[in-house]
C-alpha cells in the first residue's frame, strides 16, 4: 500500500523526531534501526525509503535537535541582554534537564559519539553547535564586542562540562553540587 508524498513527509518527520530524542537518550549504538522505527510506530523495511543509512538519520536527527535547542535559545534572547543570558543559564543547569537527556542539549548528550562520526554527522553538527554559539555571543553581558565571541565559546564549553559532569556521577548529592558550581560561575560574567 502506497502512502501520500504527505504522509511520507510526515514519517519521515517522525522517523527523525524519534531518532532524536533516542539518540541522546542512548547514543547512536544504544539503538537500532528496527527499534528506531518501532518507537516511531513504522515498519523496519519503510525505512530506506526515508534514509540512504543510520548515518543519513543521525545527521538529520542531529540537526534537528540543534535546530529545536537554537530555536529556545533564541526565544530565550529575545529579553534584554542582562535577563536573557540569565534565563539561558538558568535553563541549561537544570535538574531536570540534567535528569532528561532524551529533551535536552544534543551537545552535552552525544558530543563524543560525534566526535567518532562521518562528516555529514560532524558537519551538521558544527552548524548547530556555530547557530548556539552566536545566539549565546549576542547575549554575553558585560564583555566588549571582540571579547564576546571568547566569552561564549569558554561559557559553552563550561555549560555543557557541567552538565555532563553532573550527569556522569552516581551521587545525588554530588551532581547538584557540580550543578551549583556551574550556576556559580558561568551566572557572573564580567
Amino acid at each position: 500500500m502506497r502512502v501520500s508524498k504527505e504522509q511520507a513527509a510526515k514519517n519521515r518527520d517522525r522517523i527523525i523526531e524519534v531518532a532524536s530524542r533516542e539518540f541522546r537518550d542512548k547514543g547512536f549504538d544504544g539503538i537500532g534501526v528496527a527499534d528506531l522505527m518501532k518507537s516511531a510506530g513504522l515498519t523496519h523495511g519503510g525505512f530506506y525509503g526515508h534514509f540512504a543509512s543510520k548515518d543519513d538519520l543521525i545527521a538529520e536527527a542531529c540537526a534537528a535537535s540543534m535546530d529545536q535547542s537554537a530555536e529556545k535559545w533564541g526565544k530565550l534572547a529575545d529579553r534584554s541582554p542582562e535577563e536573557a543570558f540569565a534565563a539561558l543559564i538558568n535553563a541549561y543547569l537544570l535538574k531536570e534537564h540534567r535528569d532528561h537527556r532524551a529533551t535536552g542539549c544534543t551537545m552535552a548528550a552525544l558530543a563524543p559519539d560525534i566526535a567518532r562520526q562521518s562528516g555529514r554527522v560532524r558537519e551538521r553538527f558544527t552548524h548547530g553547535t556555530r547557530a548556539l554559539l552566536d545566539i549565546l555571543a549576542k547575549i554575553i553581558p558585560g564583555v566588549s564586542a571582540e571579547a564576546k565571541r571568547e566569552k561564549a565559546l569558554a561559557t559553552m564549553a563550561g555549560l555543557v562540562g557541567t552538565l555532563v559532569l553532573s550527569r556522569a556521577v552516581d551521587d545525588p548529592a554530588f551532581a547538584d553540587e557540580i550543578l551549583a558550581a556551574g550556576q556559580a560561575a558561568f551566572g557572573k560574567q564580567d
